[in-house]
């Protein structure tokens, strides 16, 4: 089979197209013909060689990166039900490898039958990103008095986070980088949408909000932008921290302010959701109903080194997905 493999920790050009074996399913296990893997921000930082939370330990190497696919099963290990063969599937891998390549094997428990009307890579949007917008999004108080403000708008987990928060009828403000993303932004719901790279956004914010406060900071980029954001935060606004990102978030040193700020990621997240695999069975119904739609920029499998590329350089749009 086609795969991507890393020989060494490094930039994204190590990032390799090689002709390998065939996995093959043990017991339990499935094998899936990917039709479409997720690439996520902290698979940038595993290719890198970092380590550390949320990675438990260092990643053997060689591997084939990639850890949320989407495809049809194709071949069953020892004591997997038959009714899995032949299925429309989406797993989350965990911190297993493999999702880079035609082929990926992952335990038959983790998988999800695909809902009609979703194709294969919105299907892995939801089951990473749709996952962890709805598990943000137990902690946020909603509804028409609200004012939200999305400092990465334009985003995977950011795209889902405005069409939620736009649903209930809150005010959404929604932050990105530059004007073709802004108008993205605002096609996707946000009523106030803003170029964060302008250093004059946040007087922007206020002058369009007239007069009224955020009242919640839905923060998953951290540095500067976070810092400005939470000087919006009216009294009693709360400051939302999540995810993998630059200038802050990636390395624990987000703009926290105590009594206003919480990290939301982790056990506190799956305690309330009830594990992560009510998480995904949510995040894929809310996107078979049309109550959430994912947005996804797509690249040809050979080309997973420009997809990191991209996503470290901020130049992507929505949950990026490779397609063999």
């Amino acid at each position: 089979m086609h795969a991507i493999r890393l020989h060494a920790f490094g930039p994204a050009e190590n990032l390799s197209p090689e002709e390998v074996a065939d996995p093959a399913p043990g017991p339990g296990q499935v094998r899936i013909a990917v039709r479409a893997a997720g690439v996520h921000l902290l698979d940038t930082a595993l290719r890198e060689g970092v380590q550390g939370p949320p990675a438990p330990a260092p990643t053997p190497l060689p591997t084939i990166p990639g850890r949320e696919v989407a495809g049809v099963v194709e071949s069953l290990g020892a004591d997997t039900p038959g009714s899995w063969l032949g299925r429309r599937v989406v797993a989350h891998l965990g911190f297993a490898p493999g999702g880079y390549a035609e082929l990926a094997v992952t335990d038959a428990g983790r998988l999800h039958e695909i809902p009609p009307g979703l194709d294969f890579a919105e299907a892995v949007a939801m089951i990473g990103t749709g996952r962890t917008a709805l598990g943000i999004l137990q902690f946020a108080e909603l509804g028409p008095d609200a004012v939200v403000l999305v400092p990465a708008a334009a985003g995977g987990i950011g795209t889902l986070l405005v069409q939620y928060a736009r649903a209930t009828g809150a005010t959404v403000v929604g932050l990105a980088g530059g004007p073709r993303k802004t108008a993205l932004v605002a096609a996707n719901g946000a009523g106030i949408a803003v170029d964060y790279d302008d250093p004059s956004w946040p007087a922007e914010v206020r002058a369009r909000l007239g007069g009224r406060a955020v009242t919640l900071v839905l923060d998953g980029v951290g540095g500067e932008v976070a810092r400005e954001a939470v000087a919006l935060l009216g009294p009693g606004g709360l400051h939302l921290v999540f995810g993998w990102s630059a200038e802050g978030v990636r390395d624990g040193q987000g703009h926290f302010v105590e009594g206003v700020s919480r990290s939301v990621l982790g056990p506190v997240m799956l305690e309330r959701a009830g594990g992560l695999r009510a998480l995904e069975e949510r995040a894929l119904a809310e996107a078979a109903a049309g109550r959430l739609t994912p947005a996804v920029q797509r690249f040809p499998l050979t080309e997973a080194a420009a997809a990191h590329r991209a996503l470290e350089s901020r130049g992507t749009v929505g949950k990026v997905v490779l397609e063999p």
